[in-house]
């Protein structure tokens, strides 16, 4: 079984897990949490209200009538062009991953990425010095659906492909420009890429108008990648099958050593990143109909599943503190701080969990169960949506507090499921314990004998 898994399992693993693509998109998305928490706690402060009573009246005689302004305008800052900080984070993360400096190259795949999206014309109606009202029209307005996370896939796309076109077209010697050496550095590596660039826009544009005229009956690609591609992928992504093969796979590839949430990031971040993003939108907007609301939405896995990190490893110290403080006090040490905080590496290479029979069922079986227990919870209309964001380093408990917006639900599911954890893991600890105790005695057996 080893040798199968290792011969050809985990060379398909590294390979997916080092894709120059998956990990540009992954850690492009991960640099944007300074943008996505920031967005998140102020809808969250914005609307607490709905889980606190007597907050709105107090935040107004503090703040006064018009409290929630700041927080609109840091959504409007933030959420609000996800997608632009997409196109942007991917195109320069992928051109460096080619030896590209990326700053021409995030440049164009932005200029790409707006060649694509329509213009809209709006009338408007202003008030003239004589009092008399005029209509006329404003050209050239773009809704906010294709700059915030609804056109996130699209933006993906077209990030990835304007970024593939311009790298590659910079590497053609016949379309660099040299300027003479006596010409500074900035403006002789502009007009380096001055060429590869235009092409770059001048074919996305064209192939985006060929698109609208001959293939998609005037419709733009965002619009027809979202009702033949997105809405069914991300209907798909928000099932419970879904999200328990999720989390198969992610504790499936640890056991074998090789980082889960690593290697299927590139695909998990970008679809749950949506369905956050929905979430928080309908949050912004005072949507309390449970029902709209997406539920494997931004953090749902580390607020209910990674309690203590991959596997819910919180679950299993604290079982070895319930069932031999004594005989376990190394690996509680070792693996208890970092615990509370999400950090399990300790517990997966010490105990050691990665590439240990004995522990593969517990590990990969309690996440499961969390995912299920989560997800119908959730589905069913017990514990509120997650409608923030929260840092994956935050603590249990206060994690599915903090996500679900302040409802007292979401620490309860959290609480409900690290002592579920804690029941799983409880008789492997015992087993592992009377293991151990057989093997001491053998080898002292041994050892009399040999005497």
């Amino acid at each position: 079984m080893m040798n199968f898994i290792e011969k050809y399992i985990m060379p398909t693993a590294g390979k997916i897990g080092s894709q120059r693509h998956l990990l540009a998109i992954r850690d492009a998305l991960i640099g944007m949490i300074a943008i996505t928490m920031v967005g998140s706690f102020a809808v969250l402060i914005n609307n607490l209200g709905g889980a606190i009573k007597g907050y709105d009246k107090m935040m107004e005689a503090v703040f006064g009538v018009n409290w929630k302004t700041l927080g609109g305008d840091i959504w409007w800052g933030t959420f609000a062009f996800m997608t632009v900080f997409a196109v942007v984070g991917i195109a320069n993360k992928l051109a460096r991953s080619y030896g590209d400096e990326g700053f021409e190259a995030m440049l164009v795949a932005l200029a790409s990425y707006f060649v694509l999206v329509p213009q809209s014309l709006s009338a408007v109606t202003v008030t003239l010095e004589n009092g008399e009202k005029a209509t006329g029209g404003v050209w050239g307005l773009v809704n906010s659906t294709y700059t915030n996370s609804t056109a996130l896939f699209t933006g993906i796309i077209v990030a990835i492909i304007a970024t593939e076109i311009f790298v590659r077209l910079s590497k053609v010697k016949q379309l660099v420009i040299k300027l003479p050496d006596g010409v500074p550095p900035a403006v002789s590596k502009a007009f380096a890429k001055l060429i590869p660039g235009m092409l770059t826009i001048f074919v996305i544009a064209l192939v985006g108008l060929v698109f609208r005229l001959y293939l998609s009956d005037g419709v733009y690609f965002n619009d027809w990648l979202n009702s033949v591609l997105v809405k069914p992928l991300t209907n798909a992504a928000d099932s419970l099958p879904f999200a328990i093969g999720i989390a198969f796979f992610i504790h499936f590839f640890w056991v074998l050593g090789l980082h889960g949430p690593n290697i299927l990031g590139g695909i998990t971040t970008p679809l749950f990143t949506a369905l956050g993003n929905e979430n928080i939108d309908l949050a912004a907007k005072g949507v309390q109909d449970w029902d709209k609301y997406n539920v494997m939405a931004g953090p749902f896995f580390d607020a209910f599943v990674f309690l203590g990190g991959s596997g819910a490893t919180l679950g299993l110290i604290i079982s070895m503190i319930l069932v031999n403080r004594k005989r376990n006090k190394q690996m509680i040490a070792l693996g208890g701080a970092p615990g509370i905080f999400q950090i399990n590496e300790p517990v997966l290479f010490g105990m050691p969990i990665v590439l240990n029979p004995m522990w593969f069922i517990p590990f990969i079986g309690t996440p499961i169960v969390l995912t299920i227990t989560s997800y119908l919870s959730i589905s069913w209309g017990l514990v509120h949506p997650v409608t923030t964001n929260i840092p994956w380093v935050t603590p249990a408990i206060v994690g599915g507090w903090l996500s679900t917006g302040g409802h007292i639900s979401g620490a309860i599911l959290a609480a409900a499921n690290l002592v579920i954890s804690i029941l799983i893991y409880i008789p492997f600890v015992v087993m592992q314990e009377r293991i151990d105790i057989r093997k001491i005695k053998e080898a002292s057996n041994n050892q009399s004998a040999s005497m």
